[in-house]
């Protein structure tokens, strides 16, 4: 199965380690997730070490969240359903330049690891989300096309789901001009998650006054940042 888009490119689907489904961009060269498992990739390094580490370290019963590279929306829906789950408000951010069709989403097969109620939300909303706020059971979703160096909030962020292409693919996504501008929309004490971990971007990170922290990876891979807003 693939999807063409994007003047051409052809993106074929792909099963992973764990049974669930990715896909991989030829014009990029990667994976949109870990060959090793998409679903547990998601879970461990955004859900467990982003979400669930945030409310362990704060009360809250309402979180606003953005996300660099909504993508095939699997770190969404795993979150949309654990915050409905938890009675959690939810106003969730996605930043995609290349926002991809409803018809390939569905073709991941990522719905089938939610509940019906955020499944169905979500296939009532996204085509609005892309325009406006669609307004959702757990709250809210916006998913804004722009540029990520040119996007704009009002009001700043509790959590960053940070997952764009690697560097070696896209560097410039991890540049200190652009952590700066993302990172600005983050709250004191908000946390910062991302599957990546290299030496430059612990030292962009502790530049920007974050506290960092070397986290275990998902499998396949040893580590991951997770960093605190000073």
């Amino acid at each position: 199965m693939a999807e063409k888009r994007n003047k051409g490119t052809v993106m074929d689907i792909v099963e992973t380690g764990d049974g669930s489904h990715t896909l991989f961009h030829p014009t990029i060269g990667e994976h949109y997730h870990s060959k090793h498992g998409a679903l547990q990739e998601s879970k461990h390094v955004f859900l467990q070490s982003g979400l669930e580490y945030l409310l362990q370290q704060n009360n809250l019963s309402s979180i606003r969240l953005l996300e660099v590279g909504f993508g095939t929306g699997l770190n969404y829906l795993i979150t949309a359903d654990y915050c409905l789950r938890h009675a959690l408000k939810l106003d969730y951010i996605g930043i995609e330049r290349y926002p991809l069709s409803e018809e390939i989403i569905l073709k991941t097969g990522n719905l089938q690891y939610v509940s019906k109620q955020v499944a169905d939300d979500f296939l009532v909303g996204y085509g609005h989300s892309k325009k406006h706020p669609a307004e959702m059971k757990h709250g809210s979703l916006y998913i804004d096309l722009s540029d990520v160096n040119d996007f704009t909030i009002e009001e700043p962020v509790d959590l960053i789901y940070y997952d764009a292409f690697a560097a070696v693919h896209q560097p410039e996504m991890w540049s200190r001009e652009t952590l700066d501008h993302v990172c600005s929309n983050l709250k004191s004490g908000g946390v910062f998650v991302t599957y990546a971990i290299t030496g430059n971007l612990k030292r962009i990170m502790k530049s920007l006054d974050f506290s960092i922290e070397k986290a275990p990876g998902a499998p396949g891979k040893r580590e991951m940042l997770r960093a605190l807003k000073n």
